[in-house]
């Protein structure tokens, strides 16, 4: 059995050299399967250890024996316990649905520690095999059987809203897990507690944490960026020519140089698609390019920023402001006659972030709109990729946010009191390193 663990620790080194070395961004879904990991690979060593020392009760003192037992014991509570966190988060951003078994979970980490320092220990001795058994033994089973109860609840519960990949991925997890288990149960010789949180680990990176899957989203995302930003509404840069046009024959030159440059401008900076993140400072000139164009327009409409100074370094995913914007002007103000005000505001909020608001004066949702938007942001991984449609623009914001900024962070829309909507979208404050 000895060589078992042996060959699990070597696969989940190999596992965890690849996962750690691939770039990506730490979310808290990542940073709890890192630290999932790590214990797996301290876990599977003091498993081998206790099964050379559980066969060697004769030569191994028995305090020694104790401690190794406790440790190995006390790592596999803690395993099971980041499944469940990991099962956990994962669910909330998938369905939005809040983590309202945490505490619970917490609390039984605690009791089930105490345990498996304060219980007595006793050891089998039989002729296939010794192992511990008694109440000190049963802390496995007990954690076991809690928390994989947790994570089949919350799976059920969101069901509906999951993923099919990643109900798939957790499902197996749980199916393998409790096979093993039930195997560990009936022949408790054959110390395989081990392999089955190593299959769950495999399982979870597989499927959701591998980092070809994640680098191959990047790339979709990009081709994604690379498309809108090759579609910038054409109908602006032909009504804005022919704006120009118009104006050269009623104006002098200078106000045509200035309108060209705005527009030169413009698509200088919207072409620079060779950094997925830019500072806000690059993207607020290329938004204010835009608006520039749009109020010369419509001199009826007006724009106006309130840029918290100190966020202009920060860090951003790059060209996420004019499709918030144009779809305001295109939804909120178009049945206004392009008449009323946009507001774009960026400050400090709390834990190190930054939001970014842009609200308009405009008309508001329709009646039912705002719930399909709100159920198409929180969905947005479920949503295919679009390449036509009114939607393309936000969708394509949301993606780039979660990808490249984490899931926590992200775009949604709420309504104005005094008419219109606001969309916020929140970021890390991040400087370029």
């Amino acid at each position: 059995m000895l060589r078992m663990e042996i060959a699990l620790l070597f696969v989940l080194s190999f596992i965890a050299y690849i996962y750690f070395s691939a770039g990506r961004k730490y979310t808290l879904l990542h940073k709890t399967f890192s630290i999932l990991l790590i214990t797996m690979l301290i876990h599977l060593t003091l498993d081998g250890i206790t099964v050379y020392t559980v066969n060697h009760l004769d030569t191994v003192p028995r305090l020694l024996n104790d401690i190794v037992h406790r440790l190995f014991i006390g790592s596999l509570v803690f395993a099971v316990y980041l499944f469940y966190q990991y099962i956990a988060i994962l669910v909330e951003e998938e369905s939005g649905k809040p983590r309202y078994l945490d505490l619970l979970a917490r609390i039984f980490l605690i009791i089930a520690q105490a345990g498996v320092l304060l219980l007595p220990i006793h050891y089998a001795v039989t002729a296939e095999g010794n192992y511990s058994d008694g109440i000190h033994a049963n802390v496995c089973y007990v954690s076991m059987v809690f928390y994989l109860f947790l994570c089949v609840w919350i799976l059920i519960r969101s069901w509906k809203q999951m993923d099919s990949k990643k109900k798939f991925a957790i499902g197996a997890a749980l199916v393998i897990e409790v096979v093993v288990s039930i195997l560990q149960a009936f022949h408790p010789t054959w110390l395989i507690s081990g392999m089955g949180l190593t299959l769950m680990t495999l399982s979870f990176y597989l499927t959701l944490e591998n980092p070809d899957s994640i680098r191959a989203e990047l790339i979709e995302q990009k081709m994604s960026m690379l498309y809108l930003k090759s579609q910038v509404n054409p109908h602006f840069l032909y009504n804005t020519l022919d704006t120009i046009r118009i104006q050269a024959q009623l104006n002098g030159d200078k106000k045509v140089a200035d309108l060209l440059m705005q527009l030169v401008d413009f698509f200088r900076l919207s072409v620079k698609v060779d950094r997925s993140m830019v500072t806000l400072d690059d993207e607020m000139e290329l938004l204010e390019s835009y608006m520039e164009l749009m109020c010369y327009r419509y001199p009826n409409l007006r724009c106006e920023y309130d840029i918290d100074p100190d966020l202009g370094g920060m860090q951003v995913p790059n060209f996420i402001l004019q499709p918030i914007v144009e779809n305001s002007l295109l939804h909120g103000l178009k049945n206004k006659g392009y008449r009323g005000e946009l507001w774009i505001t960026a400050k400090k909020t709390e834990h190190n972030r930054m939001e970014i608001l842009v609200s308009d004066s405009g008309s508001g949702f329709e009646e039912g709109k705002k719930e399909i938007i709100d159920q198409m942001l929180l969905q947005y991984a479920r949503q295919p990729a679009k390449l036509e449609g009114n939607s393309i623009g936000i969708l394509n914001v949301q993606k780039r946010i979660k990808l490249l900024c984490g899931r926590e962070y992200g775009l949604w829309y709420t309504e104005n009191p005094t008419g219109g909507v606001t969309a916020h979208l929140l970021l890390p404050m991040k400087e370029e390193a």
